[in-house]
This record gives structure tokens, sequence and C-alpha cells, in this order.
């Protein structure tokens, strides 16, 4: 298939940056530590936007946060670009069936799919979270009702506000398996 040339160029720039990437979030953004989340095939547009909330400080993680302060926005974009076009790959998941059919009731019930689209594919700035590490999902679903992550418009704060901590690891478990 031909691309121009600067579409090859700015390919290849995204796939060498992301090479300082790999240590956590595994080759070609397919994490095997289920505390980094899986950044294959997640949306370019949302990518962005995290890595930007990292850089200036509306998300803060301790090891994200110092790596993104560096990023210019022409790596932003490379990163972002390079990793949505990677094919996610499906995660190891210890989920029992009644964990995992309790978080498919419960994200039904909580309208789950309506930001997340079908299958929890995501969407421009809503995250693709199907197949991501169910350890990760439960610490990002943890930090939204503890406000501790705060960069999305309160929007999923008003969500798991009144979520149980089983019913976190029952999505969790639910979300994992899908792909």
């Amino acid at each position: 298939m031909w691309l121009p040339a600067q579409a090859r160029a700015d390919a290849q720039a995204g796939k060498l940056k992301a090479q300082a990437c790999v240590a956590c979030h595994g080759p070609m953004g397919n994490s095997t530590d289920p505390q980094y989340p899986v950044l294959a095939g997640q949306t370019a547009r949302y990518l962005s936007l995290q890595l930007k909330d990292f850089k200036d400080g509306r998300r803060r993680d301790p090891r994200m946060s110092p790596a993104a302060a560096k990023l210019s926005n022409a790596d932003i974009k490379d990163l972002a670009d390079y990793f949505a076009a990677q094919k996610a790959v499906p995660v190891a998941s210890n989920a029992n069936d009644a964990a995992v059919e309790a978080g498919h009731m419960k994200s039904d019930s909580e309208r789950c799919t309506a930001c997340h689209a079908a299958n929890f594919a995501g969407q421009n700035e809503t995250p693709r979270i199907a197949g991501q590490h169910d350890q990760y999902i439960v610490k990002q679903l943890r930090d939204f009702r503890s406000h501790t992550r705060t960069n999305d418009g309160g929007n999923m704060g008003s969500v798991v506000r009144n979520l149980t901590d089983d019913d976190i690891r029952n999505i969790a478990s639910y979300i994992s398996t899908l792909q």
C-alpha cells in the first residue's frame, strides 16, 4: 500500500518514540503487566488527550507525569497515532464466570456502553476499555470514585460514586474478558 512520504515519516517517528514506552506498556502497546494499561488499539484522540493531561498536570501519575512533561505536541500526536494503529492482544484474565456475569449485568444497568460504545470499543475522547487489564480498570474506577482522578469533566465520578468495591471488581472482570 502506498502512503505519502509525510505519513510514512510520521508512522516511523511514532514507532521510534514508542520505544521509551515499551518497558511499561509492552511491545506495540500491549502491556503484560496489569498495573499498566494496554495502549494498542486505543483511540488516537483519547491517547492525545491523556498525554496532554499528564503533561499539563490535569492527570497525575508518578511514572507518566515526568515522562509526558518532556513531550512536544508533535511527539504526542506521533505516539497517539502509532498506538492507535496497533492491534490489541487479549490480556490474561482469571475472572470467574459469576464475577463476569455480575459485571456484565452491572455495566448494563449503569449504561456504560452509552459512552464507551458497543463492546466497550471506545470512541473519540472516550477510551477503549475492552480487553484492558482488570487490575488497571479497578484502579481507575476507584480513582474516579474517590476523585483522585478528575480529568474527565466529572462524567465518570458521577457514574461510579455509588458503585461498591464488589461492583467495581465485577465490572473490571467483565471488561477484561472482552476483545
